[in-house]
């Protein structure tokens, strides 16, 4: 029943379940589903998509990360990142508006899924270490960039195309003597709106007297109150007459599942874009899911994870949608809101099941300006650019792969933007581990400690040279090694013993390992010993299954210290003799009791 419940995690929580965690759940669901509704239908616009797309990848994704997911408040839908991404790959391959287009976003689900779980069974999750912190920052932001400036033909009411952000303002300023003011009217004073809404209306509800709790859904509703107010406006006043483009008829009713395009090329053409959709969509999900289970000291398992996000695209896929991942605004709600269980992904679910049965018809004549709008407010929070401040201000080289990540992003697409960050990426880790710190240390006096001797007031001895390496070994660093000691060695003809300090060594490979034997060869030739010091267990086990210790020119020794006063016994009596004396009783002035 354990192995069982560690992949449908819903066996766990759900025998738990009560009344009280099912009140909590359907509030949650409330609001989430209040929120979800508008942002489903403007990020299937986003995608390229017709807008009830949205609605049914917010149904059956839902209920099945239910079912696999490890987070209580991870909210799965459609989101804005993963949207664009999909309208780039997706548009590479069919027109928008065709069968094909669909299609093939239902394959990218499908194929997504598929990755996810894949990975999750095979315990992939590392994998997503490979996309480092400032390189999904640096993502995000230029996406969101990206998205915000495509949504503004909507706002102006011009047409404009383009995945780029170069084609996206050429686009925009070759098509502004075309501004539609009546569609300006509507996209401007309800941008404004939402950004009030967001951050403004529910301290002043609370102000007013109102329960935070209430003010909360009131306030979360400030995007459907935009919505019925301008579908009110363009019904009342003909805008679809004026050239406002609106979101046009919206069939009701749920899904059919349906088989997807069999075509073998269509599904290897979406192969690597899935793969940059699963990993992304991974890596945000697992972050908001793992800070917000920390906020209640509760634990996921990014393993699972994978499988439960896996399940979800599937769920997708065969209920007619596109790729889904964890949003982190709508997480946020949800946590804020006070789920306590995935129950209330399902019965956000059901929610959305029901406004697709019932309310699609009143939206037909909704101005895709208001649905723009509702992207532009939520993808401009994602935007975090003082993070390129902060992150030159602490590393330059993660501020050089946040830096490229964002331009490719900006200027090539989203797709080459994170391959850009990832290639980035790792090239400065490999210079990085290529070019290890070394420090020459010694004995800080009165201690067995040894520090740096630039850093630190330390004593060092003519004969003995000791070296830090604060890096695992291998061929990428090891020649680095050999050229540094040769260099150190030549400067300083007293000497007469080295010793490489290894208590940052986590491994050394083979070929690390061939460059500290010819190390050991090359000061043996020179009458210099070689030893070894704070060698780690699991690096000793493996050097004691080679030759290298029978043929090392010198010894391995237990601590520095006593390598040091093996070696150099004279430099040691120093440092000992510096010690600090024990304070007595004439050190200090014994006052009368109080």
């Amino acid at each position: 029943m354990t192995r069982l419940a560690s992949y449908l995690p819903i066996l766990d929580w759900g025998r738990a379940y009560g009344r009280d965690t099912a009140t909590d759940d359907l509030i949650a669901a409330l609001i989430v589903t209040i929120m979800l509704i508008p942002q489903s239908l403007a990020y299937a616009l986003l995608a390229g998509l017709p807008p009830e797309v949205g609605l049914y990848a917010s149904i059956l994704p839902l209920v099945a990360y239910a079912l696999f997911g490890t987070s209580r408040a991870l909210a799965v839908g459609p989101v804005a990142v993963v949207s664009l991404m999909t309208a780039s790959a997706v548009g590479e391959i069919a027109a928008q508006g065709t069968a094909e287009y669909l299609g093939a976003a239902i394959v990218l689900a499908l194929l997504s899924g598929a990755m996810l779980i894949a990975m999750g069974l095979f315990r992939l999750g590392f994998l997503a270490n490979l996309l480092s912190h400032p390189v999904i920052s640096g993502f995000i932001t230029a996406s969101g960039l990206i998205i915000a400036a495509g949504q503004l033909k909507h706002i102006l009411g011009i047409s404009g195309s383009g995945s780029t952000m170069v084609e996206i303002v050429s686009g925009l300023v070759a098509n502004l003597g075309t501004v539609n003011l009546y569609a300006l009217a509507v996209g401007v004073p309800v941008t404004l709106f939402l950004f009030w809404v967001r951050s403004g209306l529910k301290p002043a509800l609370v102000r007013a007297g109102l329960r935070p709790r209430l003010a909360d859904i009131i306030a979360k509703s400030g995007p459907v109150a935009a919505v019925a107010a301008t579908t009110l406006a363009a019904h009342v006043f003909s805008l679809g007459d004026k050239g406002v483009k609106l979101v046009g008829h919206i069939p009701s009713g749920l899904p059919a599942p349906a088989l997807p395009p069999l075509d073998p090329e269509l599904w290897g053409q979406l192969v690597v874009p899935a793969l940059l959709i699963s990993v992304i969509g991974f890596v945000e999900s697992v972050s908001v899911a793992q800070t917000l289970a920390a906020k209640k000291r509760q634990r996921i398992v990014p393993d699972q994870e994978l499988i439960g996000l896996g399940a979800a695209n599937i769920a997708s896929g065969i209920s007619g949608g596109y790729p889904v991942t964890g949003g982190f605004a709508r997480s946020v709600v949800n946590f804020d809101a006070g789920a306590a269980t995935p129950a209330a992904g399902a019965f956000t679910a059901i929610g959305i099941a029901l406004a697709t049965l019932f309310l699609t018809p009143l939206i037909s004549e909704l101005p895709q300006a208001t649905l723009a709008a509702t992207i532009i407010v939520a993808v401009l929070s994602l935007v975090d650019l003082k993070a390129l401040v902060r992150v030159w201000a602490y590393s330059r080289s993660d501020f050089a792969a946040m830096a490229a990540t964002i331009l490719a992003t900006l200027v090539l697409g989203v797709e080459t933007g994170v391959t850009v960050g990832v290639g980035v990426s790792l090239a400065l880790h490999l210079y990085r581990s290529a070019r290890p710190h070394m420090a020459i240390v010694g004995i800080v006096p009165g201690t067995e400690h040894f520090r740096n001797i630039n850093r630190h007031k330390v004593i060092t001895g003519e004969t003995v040279l000791t070296l830090r390496v604060d890096e695992s070994l291998f061929f990428a660093n090891s020649r680095f090694l050999e050229d540094r000691l040769t260099e150190l060695v030549a400067e300083r003809p007293q000497l007469r013993h080295v010793v490489l300090m290894c208590t940052a060594v986590n491994e050394i490979d083979a070929s690390a390992l061939e460059s500290l034997e010819e190390i050991s060869r090359r000061l043996a030739g020179a009458g210099v010993g070689f030893h070894l010091s704070e060698v780690k267990g699991p690096v000793m086990d493996r050097l004691q299954r080679t030759d290298f210790l029978e043929h090392l020119n010198g010894k391995v020794f237990l601590t520095q210290y006593e390598a040091f006063a093996a070696l150099d016994p004279r430099t040691a009596h120093i440092a000992e003799a510096r010690k600090p004396r024990k304070a007595t009783k004439a050190d200090f002035w014994i006052g009368p009791e109080i």
